[in-house]
Parts: structure tokens; C-alpha cells; sequence
């Protein structure tokens, strides 16, 4: 009877050890429980407080463009270079000894022009721009051997900028209008044909380039634009290369 006792009285104490190990067990488990939350919560602000800096750099990343390209007007002046074709040289059969056609002559400008801008990109762009240079003539009887020329271009045509930055804008421009051409100014009582140059006279004229905008502040910019530029002097085209810089001011708003 006393064994009986003892051994019911080990049994009850197995099964008590036995039922509080899952319940000592649950309890260890669940104590990270608050330490992962910890976790989470901390991540999760770092995240927000990462994207909240991300937002406030594009604000102002958006309102430095906004206040540079948002004027309505743009005017510009500066100097310009070209590499001008100046006349096909003198033909056989004329009375100068015939001469191959022309060397290229180094053609610098002044140029001054006016956009208006529809919106933040896209506007239209009057151009007017005078070249001067002079022109190896090979020798000849006359003996002028390099005379001055000049043209002076009017342009006008769509300007869309098509990468825009706080710091600096790239844009494509077209343009097209007149070009006169003197050729004749130093030549005395000789023809700009007996020396193998283009006759005087207006012609058609285009312009290609891709202005490059380096901003000083939100209104004043510093432009550097490679250009095409095609002309039409004695029923030819003339497929020059060259650049115009400059001062950029724009005002008013759209």
C-alpha cells in the first residue's frame, strides 16, 4: 500500500514536469517576439525617412528647372566661327587662267537672337548674324590674291529643349531664311567671277545646331552651339560647319 502511494505520488509529478516544459517553452518562444517588432518598426522608419529626403530632392531638383526654363522670353548675343566654301574658282575659257576651286576660308561672325518659349521646351527662335572673312584667290593678273567677303543670314525656326537639368539644358534648333552675300567689296572695278568667287546676291539659307546651356544663375546662361550651315551662292549649296557662343538672358514669365 506504501509503494502504491509513492509511486502514484512520482507519477502525478512526471506528468506536472512534463506538462510545464511545452508551457516554459512557449514562453522563451515568444519573448523575441517584441524585439522583432523592434526590428521591423526601425527598418520601416528608415525607409520613410529615406524616401521623405528622396521626395524633398526631386522638389527641389523640380523647382530649380521650373525656375530656370519657366521664362517666357530669351534673348542672346555672342561671336560665331564658320568654314565657308567662297566660290567654285575660275573656269576654263575665261579670261584669267583657270584656277582649281576655292580653299575654305575661316569665316567669324557676330550673332544676336530672340526666342519665345510656349512652355518650359518648346518656343521659336529669330536669329540674325553677320560673317566677315577673306578669301585665297590663288594668284592671278589682278593681283588681289585675298580678298574680304561678308554675308549676313536672317533666320527663323523652332527651338525644343530636349534635356533639361538644373544646371545645364541641351536643345535642337532649325532655322531657315536669307543670306546675302558681298563678294565683291574689295575687288575694285574686277567681278567677284573673274576671281572665281560667288557672284553678290541673296540666297536661301538653313541653320542646324544644338545649343548647349550651361546655367550661371536661374536667368543668364552661357551657350555653346555646334551648327550645320547651308547657303545657296551661284545656284550651288554651300555645306559649312562651324559654332556660335554667347550670353544667354531670359525674362517674363509664361
Amino acid at each position: 500500500m506504501f509503494l502504491s502511494r509513492r509511486f502514484a505520488l512520482l507519477l502525478a509529478l512526471g506528468l506536472a514536469a512534463v506538462a510545464a516544459a511545452p508551457a516554459q517553452s512557449s514562453t522563451s518562444s515568444s519573448n523575441p517576439a517584441p524585439d522583432q517588432a523592434q526590428a521591423a518598426g526601425e527598418t520601416q522608419g528608415q525607409l520613410s525617412v529615406q524616401a521623405r529626403i528622396k521626395a524633398r530632392r526631386a522638389q527641389r531638383r523640380a523647382a530649380a528647372i521650373h525656375d530656370a526654363y519657366a521664362h517666357a522670353y530669351e534673348a542672346y548675343t555672342g561671336m560665331g566661327y564658320l568654314r565657308f566654301h567662297p566660290g567654285p574658282g575660275v573656269p576654263a575659257g575665261g579670261v584669267f587662267p583657270a584656277t582649281p576651286s576655292l580653299e575654305r576660308a575661316h569665316e567669324y561672325a557676330w550673332n544676336v537672337g530672340f526666342t519665345h518659349y510656349f512652355d518650359e521646351r518648346l518656343g521659336v527662335t529669330l536669329d540674325g548674324r553677320g560673317y566677315y572673312s577673306s578669301a585665297y584667290v590663288w594668284n592671278n593678273p589682278s593681283g588681289i590674291t585675298n580678298p574680304a567677303i561678308s554675308q549676313y543670314a536672317a533666320l527663323i525656326g523652332p527651338t525644343y529643349r530636349f534635356y533639361v537639368q538644373p544646371k545645364f539644358a541641351v536643345s535642337f534648333r532649325v532655322m531657315g531664311g536669307m543670306d546675302h552675300g558681298n563678294f565683291s567689296g574689295d575687288l575694285g572695278s574686277f567681278t567677284p567671277a573673274l576671281l572665281g568667287l560667288w557672284p553678290d546676291g541673296t540666297t536661301f539659307a538653313a541653320s542646324a545646331s544644338l545649343p548647349v546651356d550651361l546655367n550661371l544663375t536661374p536667368s543668364v546662361a552661357f551657350r555653346v552651339a555646334p551648327e550645320y550651315f547651308l547657303s545657296g551662292f551661284g545656284s550651288t549649296t554651300q555645306n559649312s560647319l562651324g559654332f556660335t557662343v554667347g550670353l544667354v538672358y531670359r525674362f517674363g514669365k509664361q
